[in-house]
């Protein structure tokens, strides 16, 4: 039988390199239960996110996204669930996080500047990556903030001390 513990279910929902991969595997420690990267689970299955979009467009990529997520969230065992930036975009996918703890992890242009340096993010490539971070957070802020439960800003506080506010947070719902 499973535990409540082992059933909780927590979703994390923000910009690229809001910190949702870094702050979710630290925060799955802590609860103890599995951490899900739905990108990552789209890659694993159906390749490279650059290529989906490439070979079948946006509208597809979102499809697949979406059907990842309805996975993880149908998993018997809970967990913290990363969606990609773009995630929230998709009618159907905001429908799955209705009545489920979603976190939003913001960001600011400035602390994005630092962390997307490495590059690695094709959506960003070009001459004002942080510019178009910018435009791209601020067409999908209403969405990230329509699905929200909770909102935590990730730029200037160390990622384990957001972490253990957001288990509190969510240990606190029950």
């Amino acid at each position: 039988m499973t535990s409540e513990a082992d059933r909780l279910t927590l979703v994390l929902v923000g910009p690229m390199a809001a910190g949702k991969t870094s702050v979710g595997r630290r925060v799955a420690r802590r609860l103890r239960v599995p951490f899900i990267d739905t990108d990552k689970r789209v890659v694993a299955v159906h390749g490279p996110i650059p290529s989906i979009f490439d070979e079948h467009g946006e509208p597809h990529f979102r499809s697949l996204e979406r059907a990842e997520v309805a996975a993880a969230l149908d998993g018997s065992d809970g967990g913290v669930i990363s969606l990609g930036g773009g995630a929230v975009t998709d009618a159907g996918t905001r429908e799955l996080l209705r009545e489920l703890p979603v976190v939003f992890l913001t960001v600011t242009p400035e602390a994005v500047a630092d962390r997307i340096r490495s590059g690695g993010r094709p959506l960003l490539a070009g001459e004002d990556p942080v510019g178009r971070w910018t435009q791209i957070f601020e067409e999908r802020r209403g969405w990230y903030d329509e699905v929200a439960s909770v909102t935590f800003d990730t730029s200037r506080r160390p990622m384990q001390r957001i972490a253990d506010d957001i288990v509190t947070w969510r240990r606190e719902l029950g």
